[in-house]
């Protein structure tokens, strides 16, 4: 039965990603700075590119602490919100400006980043329940953290929602960075970490091959074994089913693969 018997499964909120209108982009930024008391150094980040030479570099993302812990490891206890612009010109491909159009919105929340002891023990135990994910381990230097993204979550058959899970451990220790890259050196990375999910998310949207968090036929098959019951009527021996129906899909999945 799972429980919070992993240490790496008691997470905490790290931070939520939001994309916007470019037309909304400048006025949240001075919003969080007049609102909600966010003073220059706390604005985390703030990254730029220039997509045609010679036009100037673009503000693509910004990053603000709303809200910082009083009380033992502090640094841990931040709250933050990371701010994306479709900031491309409009002869580029975006998948920000193709999230907000679809949604028919000119605000859509991305991803929130579940902060864990031990990333590299739950991306393991992830992945050994069928969960997918779209990018390997990475480091952003910067920041001193490794982080991983999941597929998003949306049901077979339908459009892709755009919303997805990050997994981050911050301040990992020279140990666990060298036995990360002892352990698999193909699916761990140094990057700067926004712009690889960003190149990543792009090249799903173009290719019109969007991941999922679980398998489509493994959605199916706990969708169907859940599918006469209330939500007050599924049992702990149901959970511990679809929990093994998970771990023998995953292991059929990777004996197929390899």
């Amino acid at each position: 039965m799972p429980s919070k018997k992993h240490s790496f499964l008691n997470f905490q909120l790290d931070h939520m990603t939001m994309h916007v209108d470019p037309k909304m982009y400048n006025v949240c930024y001075v919003i969080f700075r007049v609102l909600f008391g966010v003073e220059k150094d706390d604005v985390i980040y703030e990254k730029r590119k220039e997509w045609v030479k010679g036009t100037g570099e673009k503000s693509m993302t910004f990053a603000v602490r709303v809200g910082q812990g009083a009380i033992g490891d502090a640094k841990f206890q931040n709250t933050i919100f990371a701010i994306v612009q479709p900031s491309e010109p409009e002869s580029v491909p975006s998948h920000s400006r193709e999230l907000l159009k679809k949604h028919s919105s000119t605000v859509h929340w991305q991803h929130v980043a579940l902060r864990t002891n031990d990333l590299l023990a739950f991306h393991k135990y992830a992945l050994e329940r069928g969960v997918n994910f779209i990018t390997p381990i990475m480091q952003d230097e910067d920041e001193d953290v490794i982080q991983v993204f999941s597929g998003e979550w949306y049901l077979p058959g339908t459009l892709p929602s755009g919303v997805f899970f990050e997994f981050v451990q911050r301040n990992p220790t020279p140990e666990l960075l060298k036995k990360l890259e002892e352990h698999n050196r193909q699916s761990w990375f140094k990057d700067k970490t926004f712009l690889g999910l960003y190149q990543e998310k792009e090249m799903e949207n173009q290719s019109g091959n969007v991941r999922s968090f679980l398998d489509q036929e493994l959605f199916k098959q706990i969708q169907s074994r859940l599918a006469s019951k209330n939500l007050w009527e599924i049992t702990e021996d149901d959970v511990v089913n679809v929990e093994k129906m998970m771990v023998e899909f995953a292991k059929r999945k990777n004996l197929v693969g390899t």
